[in-house]
């Protein structure tokens, strides 16, 4: 059964406005998308994989170094925004090997030592650049 709501003529719709979020301490987007788009009081990232941002590389090393990079990225995006990791609701953890889930975790845990947000952890076929690891965040501002 479906409900049909009827708003009087004084009901005003408002719009949010988004606004992108652009950092040069973060990799630069390799696409056509935001670092990060904010709208009220709520940061959406997109993936940040462990690119230096000074360099446009690929850190080397394995899963522990690709992780920290990748969080540190997340991390200047959401200072950008007017935000941090203490707030961040959720992440999305995108892994190339299942097997490297342990790895990840070590290092994941000590980017949240006084708040755990939610998370889900998915393995992918391929990530760009090949790279082992990306991660994305839904923060509070404010």
């Amino acid at each position: 059964m479906f409900t049909t709501r009827v708003f009087s003529s004084s009901f005003k719709r408002t719009m949010s406005s988004l606004t992108r979020i652009q950092t040069s301490s973060a990799p630069a987007a390799i696409g056509p998308y935001a670092q990060a788009i904010k709208v009220n009081n709520m940061v959406y990232t997109s993936g940040q994989i462990p690119v230096d941002p000074k360099t446009g590389e690929v850190v080397q090393g394995g899963i522990a170094e690709q992780t920290h990079q990748s969080l540190t990225n997340v991390s200047e995006v959401l200072k950008a925004a007017g935000t941090s990791l203490d707030k961040v609701v959720k992440t999305t953890v995108f892994l190339k090997d299942m097997n490297d889930f342990a790895k990840m975790n070590e290092v994941y845990a000590s980017f949240f030592t006084t708040h755990q947000p939610a998370r889900s952890a998915v393995e992918v076929a391929r990530l760009p650049k090949d790279v082992a690891v990306e991660i994305e965040a839904i923060a509070l501002t404010d």
